[in-house]
């Protein structure tokens, strides 16, 4: 069992502004992943990818890359679905040369046909992963568990495409789950459900609004300690499962909510090694 815990971004306490030196500051915490935000753009030159990369090989620090926010790939304008894919393939180029190992992406909204928004992801997930496969990268795809009933993104959805489409991968976030379920999550019910080597998840508290029974909206990420879902029985289900899980902090604050899981993964048992 391995668990990397890291913030979504560069650390709020890190003194210097770019990435590689974000990579440097979790290392210098004790952390051991990081997630490149590219939430609003794309702003790394592939050189700059290749350097940190290096950066991070040499600190053992475990990359991901969260995909611009403005994707949706099922999209009835065909230059919105275009630009989408653009964005998410210019993401997986860019996280192969740091040897990422996953780029994250909201994949899309629900149109008039559910059921036709469904299949244009899955058709995309197809052309993206036959891209991958050409250039030969070493990276997944990873569709993420959303947090609002427009969005495609139940976690049955993410398993029934990455079944089908190689190199696609369920990436989890639990805040989004919960949020979606109204204020609800089973744990154990969610591992029964996924069946990994390897788990890669986003973690944060969260407010929510119901919108009937069972169901909800997310309204917005807040620190751990004010809003659920419960860290601790979810760190103490990767416990008893033994799982390799790496789990970046979408929190406010960040890094100090991932030293807060660690310190929970601490008392109950486990020892980092960075």
């Amino acid at each position: 069992m391995k668990i990397r815990l890291g913030p979504a971004g560069i650390p709020i306490s890190c003194k210097g502004g770019s990435s590689i030196e974000g990579v440097r500051c979790v290392a210098d915490l004790g952390l051991s992943a990081m997630e490149v935000a590219f939430t609003h753009g794309i702003y790394m030159s592939l050189q700059a990818a290749k350097e940190m990369g290096k950066v991070a090989k040499d600190l053992d620090i475990e990359l991901s890359i969260h995909a611009p926010y403005y994707i949706n790939l099922a999209s009835e304008k065909p230059k919105v679905v275009k630009d989408s894919k653009k964005r998410i393939i210019d993401s997986l180029e860019r996280g192969n040369l740091m040897n990422a190992t996953v780029v994250v992406a909201h994949a899309g909204y629900y149109g008039k046909d559910k059921e036709n928004s469904k299949k244009m992801i899955l058709e995309a997930c197809k052309e993206i992963s036959n891209i991958i496969e050409s250039k030969n990268w070493n990276i997944k795809f990873g569709l993420e568990t959303m947090g609002k009933q427009k969005s495609f993104g139940t976690l049955e959805e993410i398993i029934e495409i990455s079944k089908k489409v190689k190199n696609i991968i369920p990436y989890l976030d639990l805040a989004h789950i919960y949020a979606r379920n109204g204020g609800k999550i089973n744990y154990k019910e969610v591992f029964n459900k996924l069946k990994l080597k390897k788990y890669h998840s986003h973690f944060s508290g969260i407010k929510y609004s119901l919108v009937g029974i069972g169901k909800g909206n997310e309204k917005n990420h807040v620190p751990l300690r004010e809003g659920g879902p419960d860290f601790k029985r979810f760190a103490k289900e990767i416990m008893k499962r033994k799982k390799d899980i790496t789990i970046i902090s979408e929190s406010p604050i960040l890094e100090q909510d991932s030293l807060l899981m660690k310190k929970v993964f601490e008392n109950l048992g486990y020892k980092f090694t960075i």
